[in-house]
C-alpha cells in the first residue's frame, strides 16, 4: 500500500539549562491511507513526542533535530510555522488525552467545533453550525442539536471525548492522531469511543495513529504496532503476528504486565524492574539492557540495530519467541472461598449519602445528589473487598465515608464489631489509625512543599507515635517497605514518577499499622508495568500484615487480580455482590455483563469478536435517577415491570446476590 506519512529517522531533542534531552532518536514511521498503527509503550519512551513533532505542536524548549515527515508528499518538519497551520487541523489533525484542557471552557461546543472550518474553508457561522451538528452525529452524541450551545463543563467525560474527535473530523483529515483518547475514561465509554473511531476510519479511509500504553486496546483496533523505548523503535510487526510471536523482551514484558481476566486471580503479575532510561545521557548501548532479564555484555556494550524482514522488526541481540508462558495456577474456585474462614472486621449497613443542592440569595435546599442509595456489604480481615462501577456510581464516596472523610446522611459503619457512625461517636485516636486511604491522584494529595520524610512522618507526629529518632527509623522502615531508596526522604514529591509517588503514599497510609486501607483508583493512571509492581507490592503486603482492602476502580481485570470479594455499582446501588469468581465467571446482573464484555483484550482474535452485550449511552443523572430498576435506560432486557418496581437482591448462591428482574442466570443454571 502507499504511504500517506512517512517519518523517516525523526530526532526530537529538548533544551534544559545545561544539558539537552533526546526524547525521540533515529525513529522512522509509515501509515497507508485508511491503516490503523498502533504505537505503545510506557510513559516517557516518547510516543506523545512522536504525535506532537509530527503535529509541529512541540512546546517552546522543544525542536526536531533530524529527520523528515512527510504527509502525503508534504515535508511538514520544513514548513514554516505559516504554511503547517494550513496543515494542522486540515490535513492532519489531534485527538489529545485530557479533553478538558484542550476545550476553551468559554467557548460554547458549536463554536469550538466549527472553528476550523471557519478558518481552513472560510466558510460563514451558519456553515459551520451546520457542519459541527453533521460531525457530532458522526459521533454519536446524544442530543447532538442541544449540544452545541452547551459548555465544555457541561459534559461528562465521554461526551467530552466525543467533541474533541469531532473537533478533529470537522475538515476530513487524511491523519488522525489520536493521544491516549480513552485512558482516563470508564471501560464502558471507552469501548464506545473506540468502536466510533474504528468505524470513522473505515467510512471516511482516514489513517489512524493510536498512541497508547495499554495491549488491550492495540490489539482489538490495530493494523501494525510498533513498540517505543527510550525513544527509538524497539519492534514493529502486524497486529496478530506481533502478539502471537513477539521478538523484543520489552514487548513481551509489556503483555506480562496486563492482569487478565483470564489468568487466575492469585498469581503473581509480571513487572519490569527499575526505570526507563535517563534521555539527557548519551545512551550507546541497549537502553533496555538494565531492565532485561536476558542482558549480556554485548548488551550493555553495544546498541541493537533493526533486524528481521519488511514485515516484522525488532531492535534486540537475543530475541524471544512469542508472550512469556508462565505456569497458571487453578483459579480459586466458589468453593474454596466459602470453605475458608471468614473474620469480619468492617460492616455496612443500609449506608445512604445526600450531597444537597443548595439555590438562592438564603441558599435553600431545593434538590439532591443521591451518591449513595441504601448500600450495605461486609469486609473481612485479611482480605480484599472490590467495588466496581462507572464514574459517579458512588464508589469513592463509600470510600470517603470509611474512613471517616464524609459522614452517613443514614446508615451505620461498624469497625471491629464496634458502631463508629453514632451522632455522639466521637471519632478516636483508634479510629484515625486503623482506617486509611490512598488516593486516586498521589501528585495532589502529597503536599509538595514538604519532602517524603515529613510526609510519611506527618502521621506519626500527630499521633505522637515513639521519639524523634524512633520516627525517622519508621521513615527508613517503611521506605524499604515500598521499595524506595533512604535518599528519597529527602526529594519532593515533584521528584518522583507517578509509580514512586504512589508508593510513597502507599507508605503514609502503613505508617500507623492500620488494619484496613481505602484504595481509591491506586493505579488508574500508572503504565502497565508500574501498575504491576504497585498491585503485587500491595498483596504482598496484604499477606505479610493481615491488611484488608477496599479496592475501588472501574478496571475490572485490575479489581479481579486484587479482590475476595467484589461488589458492582450503579448509580449509587449495588446491583451484583459476590465472591470474585462467582462475580466474574457467573455474573448475573446484565450491567456486570456489560462491563466484563468492554474490558479491552490483550488478544487480537479475541478483541475482534462479537461481544455478547455492550453498555451503551450516558450514566442518568444522580440528582433525578430513573424510577424501578435504575439501569432500565440503558438494559436491552428491560421491560415494563422495570419501570416501576425496583428490584431487591436476591440469591445466588451462599454469597451472591443480583438485584434483576431478568437475570442472566437463573438460581437452577448457578446450582447446576
Amino acid at each position: 500500500m502507499s504511504s500517506l506519512l512517512t517519518v523517516k529517522n525523526l530526532k526530537v531533542q529538548f533544551t534544559t539549562s545545561n544539558t539537552f534531552a533526546s526524547a525521540v532518536d533515529d525513529f522512522s514511521l509509515n501509515i497507508a491511507p485508511g491503516e490503523c498503527v498502533g504505537l505503545v509503550g510506557e510513559s516517557g519512551c516518547g510516543k506523545t513526542t512522536t504525535g506532537l513533532a509530527i503535529m509541529r505542536l512541540l512546546p517552546g524548549n522543544g525542536r526536531i533535530a533530524g529527520g523528515s515527515v512527510e504527509l502525503d508528499g508534504v515535508d511538514l518538519a520544513s514548513l514554516s510555522e505559516k504554511e503547517m497551520q494550513s496543515q494542522r487541523g486540515n490535513e492532519v489533525a489531534l485527538i489529545p488525552q485530557d479533553p478538558m484542557s484542550s476545550l476553551n471552557p468559554t467557548t460554547k461546543i458549536g463554536r469550538q467545533i466549527g472553528e476550523g472550518l471557519r478558518i481552513h474553508r472560510g466558510a460563514s457561522n451558519d456553515e459551520a453550525r451546520k457542519r459541527a451538528l453533521e460531525v457530532l452525529e458522526m459521533v454519536d452524541m446524544p442530543r447532538p442539536a442541544e449540544r452545541l450551545d452547551q459548555y465544555p463543563f457541561e459534559l461528562s467525560g465521554g461526551l467530552r471525548q466525543r467533541v474533541i474527535i469531532a473537533m478533529g473530523l470537522v475538515c476530513s483529515p487524511k491523519l488522525l492522531i489520536a493521544d491516549e483518547p480513552t485512558t482516563a475514561l470508564d471501560v464502558t465509554i471507552q469501548a464506545q469511543i473506540l468502536d466510533i473511531l474504528d468505524r470513522l476510519r473505515k467510512e471516511l479511509s482516514m489513517a489512524v495513529l493510536l498512541i497508547t500504553h495499554d495491549m488491550g486496546v492495540i490489539a482489538g483496533r490495530t493494523d501494525r504496532v510498533v513498540v517505543m523505548y527510550g525513544g527509538k523503535k524497539a519492534e514493529e510487526s502486524p497486529t496478530d503476528e506481533l502478539f502471537k510471536s513477539m521478538r523484543h523482551p520489552y514487548t513481551q514484558a509489556l503483555l506480562a504486565s496486563m492482569p487478565s481476566l483470564e489468568t487466575a486471580s492469585k498469581q503473581q503479575l509480571v513487572s519490569i524492574a527499575g526505570m526507563p532510561p535517563d534521555l539527557t545521557k548519551v545512551i550507546v548501548a541497549c537502553r533496555f539492557a538494565p531492565r532485561c532479564a536476558y542482558a549480556t555484555d554485548q548488551c550493555r556494550q553495544e546498541d541493537p540495530q533493526l533486524t528481521g524482514d519488511t514485515r516484522h522488526q525488532f531492535a534486540c541481540f537475543h530475541p524471544v519467541a512469542g508472550p512469556l508462558t508462565t505456569i497458571v495456577t487453578a483459579p480459586v474456585t466458589a468453593e474454596a472461598v466459602e470453605a475458608a474462614p471468614h473474620k469480619e472486621l468492617a460492616r455496612v449497613e443500609h449506608m445512604v449519602k445526600e450531597f444537597p443542592i443548595k439555590a438562592g440569595l438564603i441558599q435553600h435546599k431545593v434538590g439532591a445528589v443521591h451518591a449513595v442509595s441504601d448500600v450495605s456489604f461486609t469486609v473481612n480481615e485479611g482480605e480484599t473487598f472490590g467495588l466496581v462501577g462507572e464514574s459517579g456510581c458512588g464508589k469513592t464516596t463509600i470510600g470517603r465515608m470509611l474512613v471517616g472523610i464524609e459522614t452517613l446522611t443514614s446508615g451505620q459503619i461498624y469497625f471491629n464489631d464496634r458502631l463508629v457512625t453514632d451522632k455522639n461517636h466521637k471519632m478516636s485516636r483508634e479510629d484515625h489509625v486503623q482506617r486509611q486511604m490512598m488516593f486516586q491522584d498521589p501528585y495532589s494529595s502529597l503536599n509538595p512543599r514538604m519532602s517524603v520524610n515529613d510526609i510519611i512522618g506527618e502521621p506519626l507526629f500527630v499521633q505522637r507515635e515513639g521519639t524523634k529518632v524512633e520516627r525517622q527509623r519508621r521513615i527508613y522502615e517503611l521506605l524499604d517497605v515500598v521499595g524506595l531508596n533512604h535518599l528519597a526522604a529527602n526529594r519532593y514529591p515533584h521528584e518522583f514518577s507517578g509509580g514512586q509517588r504512589q508508593r510513597i503514599g502507599l507508605a503514609r497510609a502503613l505508617a500507623l499499622n492500620p488494619r484496613l486501607i481505602v484504595a481509591d483508583e491506586p493505579v488508574s493512571a500508572l503504565d502497565v508495568s508500574v501498575q504491576a509492581q504497585i498491585l503485587n507490592l500491595m498483596k504482598n503486603l496484604q499477606r505479610e500484615k493481615n491488611l484488608s482492602y477496599v479496592f475501588v476502580s472501574h478496571d475490572l481485570a485490575v479489581v479481579y487480580y486484587m479482590a475476595d470479594s467484589i461488589a458492582v455499582m450503579y448509580l449509587g446501588k449495588i446491583v451484583e455482590i459476590g465472591d470474585a469468581e462467582s462475580v466474574f465467571r457467573r455474573p448475573v446482573h446484565p450491567y456486570t455483563q456489560g462491563l466484563l464484555d468492554a474490558v479491552p483484550v490483550p488478544d487480537p482474535a479475541e478483541a475482534r469478536k462479537k461481544r455478547g452485550f455492550q453498555v451503551r449511552g450516558e450514566l442518568p443523572s444522580p440528582i433525578n435517577p430513573p424510577s424501578g430498576c435504575r439501569f432500565r435506560t440503558r438494559c436491552p432486557r428491560a421491560e415494563a415491570v422495570c419501570v416501576d418496581v425496583e428490584p431487591e437482591l436476591e440469591s445466588y448462591g451462599d454469597r451472591h446476590q443480583a438485584a434483576c428482574h431478568f437475570p442472566l442466570r437463573t438460581r437452577v443454571e448457578i446450582s447446576s
